[in-house]
């Protein structure tokens, strides 16, 4: 089971990225998948997460889009801000947790794309 990320970059201030997660050795159309990310010096935090329905960060939502095709999570991340910046983790779990928002609940990791957002 592994999970790929990518679609990281620089971008300045306003300006939009999309992440994506690949998932392969396993059917993960079914599965809970989410974003998470991590700044420097802090701990990994929850972006968001799709199942039967989408979940958002309340420092993300208006401006980031999560979807899925099948094995593969899209993030649309819009008017990027300097405190996005971080390493964006995609993550997966067969059911969504009932406390989607904690990394501890999620199975499986892909290795982190980095975004740097420049003001």
């Amino acid at each position: 089971v592994q999970l790929q990320a990518s679609g990281g970059g620089l971008v300045q201030a306003g300006d939009s990225l999309r992440l994506t997660c690949a998932a392969s050795g396993r059917t993960f159309s079914n599965y809970a998948m989410a974003w998470f990310r991590q700044a420097p010096g802090k701990e990994r935090e929850f972006v968001s997460a799709i199942w039967s329905g989408t979940y958002y960060a309340d420092s993300v939502k208006g401006r980031f889009t999560i979807s899925r095709n099948n094995a593969k999570i899209t993030l649309q991340m819009n008017s990027l801000k300097p405190e996005d910046t971080a390493v964006y983790y995609c993550a997966g779990a067969r059911f969504l947790p009932a406390h989607y928002h904690a990394a501890r609940n999620y199975e499986y990791w892909g290795q982190g794309t980095q975004v740097t957002v420049s003001s």
